[in-house]
């Protein structure tokens, strides 16, 4: 007869392995850059039909606002004239701006191991938007956007996994020169961070100071050019089919310099372009192709993220709307057009219209983000902190949308059907054994390898929650953001690169 410790002997092995496995897993089992594709709200007569769509209207409307220097490039090309002083872009054209354009590039790193491919069907997400107000940590209330937020939002997301890239979230309002807040929102981010970035240029004449201070980083004058480590945001082309002029200087200047691009086209529905989804991207996809014909005609194949960003109004009030089915559809759609032409792709999601971190803002943004990145988005921007319509943005909302993509990327990892995982010797082993899969070495290294485990979702039962406090994600994910910019403070400049940059450029910070 059996004394009983043969059962707690295998229970407190059990202890001893669940405990021993109890931190985190060694190898993450969520990382940026899975595959996406899996949703495709577009057939392919779909696909085709909406890119002849945009075909013809490049090539029988054309575009308007040409300025001359990219006018005479176009018609030197195969562009014609059009009634209105509109030029026409031929499908020959366009298709040669698509057959150049880099599938895949690099997205470089100040710090090359943060490098990213961009392309392909991977997936990333990162930041993007201006909002001029900020949820402040303290009041929980809004207030403007200063240089000392856009510095701690650097800093913050510095720490923060599955933030592939920082691209400025916010303006910063207390610096009213531009050529001061161009420069200023640029250190914030060489002194704050390695990961690739991105920033924006408000007039051309801007680019290349800036790019001085880029070679400082770099390591001296045409270095920067060598390993391009930050991407500009441009919006040459202006809703609805015309060529913005500042915008198109601005792209110049940065092909001169081999800034790499993502070149954004922000129409809304049903203001600046049609309010039917299908009559939308029809228009938006021929806006954003005008841009890369442009890149194509001043530098065949420099790399351009093709960034068809759909947005919504509300129409009952005119206001934007960042949240909802609509915009999670119409991006997605985006995402997969691009894909399917064989460009780079980039959208905008997780774009809440909440302002506070409430139910909204996480239904908003799980609904949006996921099917950006099941739509197989290159890309993902506006994804981290932004709140209010893009008005805002938020540290805790850096924290709980960098748990909400771990979670898309294990979503996007799928489920792997091997021998070993499917699991016939672990089943028998089970059923004839103690009849049950915990602790098991089957299951132990499932829970290594398989299982993502979050660090703000509460998975405790009620009392134990009670028993906490009761805290909510907001609360945690405040706790968190303080603690990050209380401990982290880095200086990615060395003492003499900073002093070489402040010696030439009004640093404010």
């Amino acid at each position: 007869m059996s004394d009983g410790s043969g059962g707690n002997s295998r229970r407190s092995g059990r202890r001893q392995r669940l405990a021993k496995h109890a931190a985190p897993p060694r190898v993450n089992p969520a990382p940026p850059g899975p595959a996406g594709g899996q949703y495709r709200p577009l057939s392919d007569s779909d696909l085709l039909d909406i890119f002849n769509t945009a075909l013809r209207l490049l090539d029988e409307l054309g575009m308007g606002e040409v300025p001359g220097k990219l006018a005479k490039l176009l018609l030197k090309h195969g562009a014609r004239a059009l009634p209105h002083d509109r030029i026409a872009l031929p499908p020959e054209l366009v298709r040669a701006a698509i057959a150049t354009a880099p599938k895949t590039f690099p997205f470089h790193g100040h710090d090359p191991a943060r490098t990213i491919e961009v392309g392909g069907d991977k997936v990333h997400f990162g930041t993007g938007g201006a909002a001029v107000q900020t949820l402040d940590l303290e009041t929980g209330l809004y207030r403007p956007s200063t240089l000392h937020d856009l510095h701690d939002f650097a800093r913050l997301q510095d720490t923060l996994n599955n933030v592939s890239w920082f691209t400025r979230c916010c303006i910063a309002t207390d610096v009213p020169d531009v050529y001061d807040l161009d420069v200023n929102t640029a250190y914030a981010l060489l002194r704050n961070t390695t990961k690739p970035v991105a920033t924006a240029f408000t007039v051309a004449e801007n680019v290349t100071p800036i790019v001085e201070m880029f070679d400082i980083a770099a390591g001296g004058p045409g270095e920067f050019a060598k390993r391009p480590f930050v991407k500009a945001h441009i919006s040459p082309v202006i809703s609805p089919m015309r060529y913005g002029e500042d915008a198109v200087d601005v792209t110049f200047e940065c092909l001169k310099h081999n800034i790499p691009l993502s070149c954004i086209t922000a129409a809304q529905a049903g203001a600046t372009a049609p309010a039917t989804l299908a009559g939308f991207l029809a228009q938006s996809l021929a806006e954003t192709l005008a841009s890369q014909v442009m890149v194509h005609v001043v530098k065949p194949g420099h790399p351009m993220v093709f960034s068809n960003w759909p947005l919504v109004i509300d129409l009952r009030t005119g206001a934007f709307a960042g949240g909802g089915g609509e915009i999670a559809v119409l991006n997605a759609a985006s995402a997969q057009l691009t894909n399917w032409i064989g460009l780079t792709s980039g959208v905008a999601a997780s774009m809440t219209d909440a302002k506070a971190v409430d139910a909204q803002y996480g239904a908003e943004k799980a609904l949006t983000s996921l099917a950006a990145a099941l739509a197989g988005g290159n890309l993902i921007y506006e994804s981290s902190g932004m709140t209010a319509s893009l008005l805002g943005v938020s540290f805790e909302g850096f924290i709980l949308d960098d748990e909400m993509h771990s979670n898309t990327y294990r979503a996007l990892r799928g489920i792997e059907v091997t021998q070993e995982n499917l699991g016939f010797d672990a089943i028998c082993a089970a059923v004839l054994g103690e009849g049950h899969f915990l602790g098991g070495d089957h299951t132990i290294q499932a829970m290594e390898r398989d299982y993502f485990y979050p660090s703000i979702a509460d998975r405790d039962n009620p009392k134990t929650w009670e028993d906490k406090g009761a805290p909510s994600a907001w609360e945690l994910a405040r706790q968190k953001a303080k603690e990050v910019l209380n401990e982290h403070h880095p200086n990615y400049l060395t003492p003499e690169q900073d002093a070489a940059i402040r010696a030439k450029f009004n640093i404010l910070y």
